[in-house]
């Protein structure tokens, strides 16, 4: 049944939870890797992981990738295929591969950020760079695999914005953990305005990255860019800084309070209003919050909206899509436990209806 989130001048609708990779039934598991992109009008690229459900108890990336097209918004996808760089990796036995996130450019390029992980732990460290690979023929063939980053580390967001894409990543190599914990663990933003070819280094964060990792970044309708960063000692109050210049520089902005939690968070900005849905805080991970905003900065209580009998799951991601109307609406993608750190992978639907006059919350 549907669930109507009731906010000061705008009303969140939420479909029910619909099932899109069943891991239960083949026995396997599906952990990161929610990458999705849009590279034609209604014709999307949802990729997810098909791993292991008995090395670390499926919590693993040990396994390979897939993807499915859908030619119709998201109402219905085609059969899996198989991310064909991501098998090569899992033969070789070095590497396992993670993809997170992707994007897609106007021309309908699909560009592909690509995660080595150690095949031989539940995925770090991490002894490579990413890797870009990309598509000009809509998932039909790959590129080879292109190093375009300097740095080991992970990249948490990538974003295309006015035909830029900008990147961010968080240098650590994951040696020791994947917190932050050497004064050379920070986090960088790129951009890419030669579609995806080559990323120039616009900063290096100004701030705080011990025991951070997880980052989010999404820009708002005056053209800032919000940084979102998880800080493992204060799991309802992520770091927030603003950029007017694009990534180039960056302002800290305090921390955004979330009730119940923010690990791994996820932002969009959907009818005027920010959503970020994540992880929740320990005594919560079998649940599924949800926050909105009007500025980037006060969030509500949040709601949760999905759980599970079990933990360690609700990894996820979004892509903002729009009607032929020019209606917008969220796609979320996240993982949801159906036995022990075993996942299978659900969609969830998002809109936002404007009920009057929004009074925009002040900082």
């Amino acid at each position: 049944m549907e669930k109507e989130l009731k906010r000061n001048g705008y009303t969140v609708h939420l479909s029910d939870p619909i099932l899109y990779v069943d891991n239960e039934k083949r026995k396997r598991s599906g952990h990161m890797s929610h990458a999705m992109a849009e590279f034609a009008p209604g014709k999307i690229i949802d990729f997810n992981s098909n791993c292991s459900a008995a090395i670390y108890q499926g919590h693993s990336t040990f396994g390979f990738l897939e993807y499915r097209i859908s030619e119709d918004g998201g109402k219905s996808f085609s059969e899996k295929r198989d991310f064909p760089y991501s098998l090569e990796q899992l033969y070789d036995g070095i590497h396992t591969v993670s993809l997170e996130k992707a994007v897609a450019l106007k021309n309908g390029k699909i560009i592909t950020f690509c995660l080595l992980n150690d095949a031989h732990a539940l995925c770090e460290p991490w002894w490579e760079p990413p890797v870009c690979i990309t598509s000009d023929d809509g998932g039909q063939t790959w590129s080879e695999a292109k190093k375009l980053f300097s740095h080991n580390g992970r990249i948490y967001d990538a974003i295309l914005h006015k035909d830029i894409i900008y990147v961010i990543q968080f240098c650590n190599d994951a040696t020791v953990s994947f917190l932050g914990n050497k004064p050379e663990h920070v986090y960088r933003i790129y951009e890419s305005s030669n579609g995806g070819e080559s990323f120039e280094e616009l900063c290096i964060v100004p701030t705080e990255t011990m025991g951070r990792s997880y980052a989010s970044i999404i820009f708002d309708a005056e053209e800032r860019m919000h940084l979102y960063t998880y800080h493992v000692n204060a799991e309802h109050d992520p770091d927030h800084l603003v950029s007017d210049d694009y990534g180039r520089s960056f302002r800290y902005e305090g921390t955004c309070h979330l009730a119940k939690g923010s690990r791994n968070i996820q932002t969009a900005f959907i009818n005027g209003v920010f959503v970020l849905h994540c992880r929740g805080e320990e005594i919560n991970r079998n649940k599924f919050p949800l926050y909105t905003s009007t500025d980037g900065y006060n969030w509500d209580e949040g709601e949760f909206v999905d759980k599970t009998e079990f933990g360690t799951c609700f990894y996820s991601n979004n892509l903002l899509l729009k009607d032929n109307d020019g209606k917008e609406r969220l796609l979320i993608q996240y993982s949801h436990s159906y036995y022990d750190k075993n996942v299978n992978v659900r969609h969830m639907w998002l809109t936002i209806e404007k009920t009057g006059t929004q009074e925009r919350e002040q900082k």
